[in-house]
């Protein structure tokens, strides 16, 4: 299960690890879709209202716990990379004390402010009792979700990313087949959808547990290793919190640019959500190599071993960069071809066609920005990252997509523009920092000679 990550080939580490955490985010983002699919097939516009509207609270929610738990995997990370097998049950009992708390915290309460929620995404009337309905049954299910993203947190600090995959294929296989028997035979609708999911989810977790567990060669969990440790909450927390607040922060800038995008008609915010589900495929590529990145630096940092770890971000950079500037020159070509699968009407295919082909500029500046955001977080650093990403929301993104809309009312090119511009002032902040970092550490480093 241990893999060790501070010895070969930094870039064969790199891809053989990044391959697997890919395909794992791909999976994700299939088998979510796959409710929205598989509803559409049988269901009216009121579920397909109610799951759409439902699942990107979900995928909030677990975009944030997924960032909180990416502390487990840097502290693990550095365990391991330093040889000290010793702190590893303390690290993981003490992470599946804090989200256990937090399930029990998160379920209770957004079940019964679940009514609330509701109102404040502005759901459609005729959409309410189901999505009331759908959130719910999540909420329920939350415990599972989390710890799914906890466990393969675990995993992934051990230098394992194939292990994930392989829950998460689990999930995805049975989340479909049972959504074809809930929404198509039982005709449960929304409820269906939810509750394939919770089921899917609760089976993936067991199966993963149950691997932790019986685990023959590093962790042995024992009742004392189930508390809080004040040393290893605080370091798990500093890592976590600013990644989680930065994931949240994120998926809000989202929903105000989607108002923005609705409040110029229909078309356009019919085109924008196409391009968006395009470019959340896109952007499968930074966001593996970001949790990559994390994990494989950790392990050299805990081994002291800085250089490997910088070549960890370089080569992760060169990747993420490349495959982006790969996806932008096939974009400016066949844009309007993809927006064409997606729908026939002629004025959201060329709306669409303007902002997509803007828009996927930021798949090669996103691949400096989230490279750097996961060396950041290995060493600790991980405020970092949140500053420049809601600096970036604040400064660009936002205003930029509220000004374009009132400035260039006929197009969405500027719109996209202006996601791009967001990007490469974190970028540049994130080589800003870097070097700073670097020059604090070599003048140091000059003083102890």
């Amino acid at each position: 299960m241990q893999r060790d990550l501070t010895n070969g080939s930094v870039f064969k580490n790199i891809v053989l690890f990044s391959l697997p955490f890919l395909f794992s985010y791909f999976l994700q983002t299939l088998y979510g879709m796959a409710d929205l699919f598989i509803i559409g097939q049988f269901n009216s516009a009121e579920s397909i209202t109610a799951v759409s509207i439902g699942s990107q609270i979900m995928h909030m929610l677990t975009v944030i716990i997924a960032g909180l738990s990416m502390g487990s995997t840097v502290l693990i990370g550095q365990a391991v990379g330093s040889g000290k097998k010793n702190e590893l049950s303390e690290i993981t009992g003490t992470s599946i004390t804090l989200f256990a708390i937090l399930s029990i915290i998160l379920t209770v309460s957004l079940f019964l402010l679940t009514p609330s929620i509701v109102n404040l995404v502005s759901t459609p009337v005729e959409s309410i009792a189901e999505e009331i309905s759908y959130l719910r049954i999540c909420f329920i299910g939350l415990p599972f979700i989390i710890f799914y993203n906890v466990i393969a947190s675990i995993f992934r600090g051990m230098g394992d990313s194939k292990t994930p995959l392989i829950f998460v294929l689990i999930a995805c296989i049975l989340n479909i087949a049972l959504d074809f028997l809930f929404i198509g035979k039982f005709k449960m609708g929304a409820s269906g959808a939810s509750l394939a999911t919770v089921i899917s989810q609760t089976v993936s977790v067991i199966i993963s547990l149950a691997a932790l567990l019986c685990s023959k060669e590093n962790i042995k969990l024992k009742k004392t290793d189930f508390k809080l440790s004040t040393y290893i909450l605080s370091a798990l927390l500093k890592i976590g919190l600013p990644i989680a607040f930065q994931d949240g922060f994120i998926q809000i800038s989202f929903m105000v640019i989607t108002i923005i995008a609705n409040r110029r008609g229909i078309s356009v915010a019919a085109a924008v959500g196409i391009v968006e589900k395009i470019i959340t495929f896109l952007f499968l590529v930074p966001s593996s190599m970001l949790s990559s990145v994390s994990a494989i630096a950790s392990q050299n940092i805990g081994a002291k071993k800085e250089d490997r770890a910088k070549k960890t971000l370089f080569y992760g950079t060169f990747i993420a960069c490349t495959m982006g500037l790969i996806f932008t020159i096939i974009f400016q070509f066949a844009a309007k071809k993809t927006l064409s699968l997606f729908t026939d009407d002629l004025t959201v295919i060329h709306l669409g066609t303007e902002y997509l082909k803007a828009y996927v500029f930021d798949c090669i500046v996103a691949g400096v920005h989230f490279s750097f955001s996961g060396y950041f977080c290995a060493n600790e650093k991980s405020i970092l990252s949140f500053i420049h990403n809601a600096l970036s929301i604040i400064l660009f993104r936002i205003p930029g997509a509220y000004l374009a809309s009132i400035y260039f009312p006929n197009t969405l090119y500027p719109m996209g523009i202006a996601t791009v511009l967001g990007s490469l002032f974190s970028a540049i902040f994130c080589i800003i920092a870097y070097a700073i970092i670097e020059k604090s550490t070599y003048q140091r480093k000059s003083l102890q000679k």
